[in-house]
């Protein structure tokens, strides 16, 4: 008898063991899973049925949840919405979330660790969670303003950022879209939304295109090159260098010229500043290949090339290759060839120079704070680090005065403001469409603001046009803030 209840006991004991661990699982280890399965019903139920924390542009909601009339309780809607979706994303039955609404979830759901104690007292009453509000950096005005200078019908990105925090002033790109389709309770409703954002070249509810496409930057990229030059001590802004008017690669029979019949063809010989004004290629890529790789690459990921990151949108690496003979390296260093830039990496370049050669870290998030208001979570400029001299910004920065004065970027040249700028054409193998930027910064003296503007995939004059046209109307409006 006595071993028969003993063997019983054990049995019991081995039970509640299995059933403790089973419920620890459940609520510790697999809990995010379970909540994020698509299958959990309940969860979805319950999480439609709270009131998500909005997101907010200097106070005002661009996305907040508002009382449905189904069984869901509430429903996710977005204001200008095509001004803001490829940041905020979208809040779906059908599709999940995307963007700002999944990368700020638990903020938004009401559920971090951080509020554990509210939580607890929600269950013990039976309250409703209510969900943080997450205000953002941007400026509205500006973020209006930059959407309005991508031309409808293009695929394009503008980004506006302060140097001296890294705050994101405005990033807004084209084709974009409506998130409240997207939205619907509806599953037919989004589905068809969805069907209609995917029938649009280049449009995609998934993609923030100013962080995650990235595209040659052209010669955008000689600012890097530049600093590399400057730093190594054997060149100057003044220095006299040859610009020949084509030059074969090393190793190969391929040659490289400047743009056609542009000023680089004629003049033989130049400073410095005068190359970079005008963007010839030649220089540059001799120049290159004089340096080394390493030198390049290794200036390129000073600014955060070939590295991944957050703000708190991913960050698609920009890159720059390795393992480069010398005419894959030449080619490099005029922005073609393997090289791969976002839009925010190249205005991480131009406000690096800004702010005196300091690399600050993007950040979208202004603060967080709780339905009562008290702070969660509060912006702090956060350095990466140091991609430059002093002297070598100093330099650079007066070499780009002089491309907006007298160079390939005079389009934006203005009577309000002295801006400091590069332009970039990266053209496209097998066609005569281009990839059209412009980075830089403004005032020159004393920048309060950095814009870099790509038009993927265009017509060179126009996107050109455009791209400094911009440049000059954005910064305009930063001085008359």
């Amino acid at each position: 008898m006595n071993e028969a209840i003993r063997r019983t006991w054990l049995v019991m004991a081995a039970m509640f063991l299995v059933l403790a661990t089973a419920a620890s699982v459940i609520q510790v280890v697999a809990s995010d899973a379970l909540k994020a399965n698509a299958l959990n019903s309940r969860q979805i139920y319950l999480e439609f049925g709270a009131p998500r924390g909005p997101i907010l542009v200097d106070g005002a909601p661009i996305a907040e949840s508002v009382p449905s009339d189904d069984a869901y309780t509430y429903q996710r809607v977005y204001r200008d919405s095509e001004l803001y979706a490829p940041l905020t994303g979208f809040y779906s039955l059908t599709y999940g979330t995307e963007g700002l609404e999944r990368e700020m979830n638990d903020a938004l759901a009401g559920t971090p660790t951080s509020q554990f104690v509210d939580r607890a007292m929600e269950i013990i009453t039976g309250s409703t969670p209510e969900g943080d509000q997450v205000e953002l950096t941007l400026d509205p005005q500006l973020q209006r303003l930059a959407y309005s200078l991508i031309p409808d019908g293009v695929r394009g990105s503008i980004v506006v950022t302060e140097p001296s925090t890294g705050r994101i002033l405005a990033m807004a790109s084209k084709p974009s879209f409506d998130a409240n389709g997207v939205s619907s309770h509806r599953s037919s409703q989004a589905q068809a939304a969805m069907a209609e954002i995917d029938a649009v070249p280049g449009a995609s509810a998934y993609l923030n295109r100013p962080t995650e496409q990235t595209v040659s930057p052209g010669s955008t990229f000689k600012l890097i090159d530049l600093v590399a030059m400057l730093e190594s001590g054997r060149y100057s802004p003044d220095d006299q260098l040859d610009v020949p008017t084509r030059w074969t690669l090393p190793g190969t029979t391929t040659q490289m010229g400047n743009f056609a019949g542009g000023r680089c063809d004629a003049v033989g010989r130049a400073s410095l500043t005068w190359i970079l004004a005008n963007s010839c290629n030649t220089p540059f890529a001799q120049a290159a290949v004089e340096l080394g790789q390493d030198r390049i690459r290794q200036t390129a990921e000073r600014f955060g090339f070939n590295e991944e990151s957050a703000m708190p949108l991913p960050v698609a690496a920009s890159r720059f290759p390795e393992d480069l003979d010398d005419a894959a390296l030449a080619q490099s260093a005029i922005g073609q060839r393997d090289v791969q830039a976002t839009a925010l990496q190249m205005n991480t370049v131009a406000a690096a120079i800004a702010n005196g050669g300091v690399v600050m870290r993007p950040e979208l998030v202004e603060a967080v704070r709780r339905p009562d208001l008290t702070i969660a979570q509060q912006f702090t400029p956060h350095e990466r680090g140091r991609a430059m001299e002093a002297r070598v910004a100093e330099q650079i920065t007066a070499m780009m005065v002089e491309t907006v004065e007298s160079g390939s970027a005079a389009g934006a040249r203005s009577d309000r403001v002295r801006i400091a700028a590069k332009t970039g054409t990266a053209q496209i193998d097998g066609t005569d469409r281009v990839h059209t930027w412009i980075t830089g910064f403004a005032p020159a003296e004393n920048p309060v603001a950095a814009v870099t503007m790509v038009i993927e995939d265009h017509d060179m004059n126009d996107g050109h046009t455009t791209a400094v046209e911009s440049m000059q109307s954005i910064m305009e409006a930063v001085v008359a803030e």
